[in-house]
């Protein structure tokens, strides 16, 4: 890991990231044990952490809402709607999936 990085404040906020169901589970504990033995992170796993880490700091989302949909920046990458395959609009923190604007809509029952 480059000295410059904080790994401190990094490792907090993957662990928060993590209880708040942000995320994979696994792919989070793999990069704490990685910073913990000051291990490099791969291409990959810098870019997982990278792309949800800006979408959460961009975002409004606080505790006490109910925003689930976060608006995909033009900077941020665009994967395939779940439903369709076409370019995402949204990305979904209630299952850490990525919708395009027509399935953005009512495509979880637990949101109401």
């Amino acid at each position: 890991m480059s000295n410059s990085i904080d790994l401190k404040k990094t490792i907090e906020i993957i662990e928060k990231m993590k209880l708040a169901k942000i995320g994979d589970y696994g792919k989070w504990e793999k990069i704490i044990k990685k910073i913990n033995k000051k291990q490099v992170l791969n291409p990959e796993e810098l870019e997982y952490y990278s792309n949800l880490t800006r979408i959460y700091k961009n975002s409004s989302i606080t505790s006490r809402t109910k925003i689930y949909h976060t608006k995909l920046s033009p900077e941020d990458e665009k994967p395939p709607c779940k439903e369709c395959g076409e370019d995402s609009l949204f990305y979904c923190n209630m299952n850490d999936q990525y919708f395009c604007n027509i399935h953005v809509v009512g495509h979880d029952k637990n949101e109401i």
